[in-house]
């Protein structure tokens, strides 16, 4: 345990700090880099289809239309966050 709060260092490993969502929601574009770069693996994850190429190959690859789509309404849920 780490002081009188009973938070310990390994409890806060992968969140974002307190100071950079709250710039994030009130537009600051570092923060919302800071944001975006936070959640750009799982965005990938969530954008993962199976695509077929010229020759008729199927493979998986990111779908960008999906992915900009997943990264606009991440921006937007941001933006309109209430802290």
């Amino acid at each position: 345990m780490n002081g009188t709060n009973g938070n310990t260092v390994q409890d806060e490993r992968g969140l974002l700090p307190y100071p950079v969502i709250i710039a994030a929601t009130k537009g600051d574009p570092d923060a919302m880099a800071l944001v975006m770069k936070r959640y750009e693996s799982y965005i990938a994850d969530l954008s993962m289809r199976k695509l077929r190429d010229e020759r008729g190959n199927n493979y998986f690859g990111i779908d960008g239309d999906i992915r900009d789509r997943l990264r606009s309404k991440l921006m937007q849920a941001v933006l309109s966050f209430k802290v």
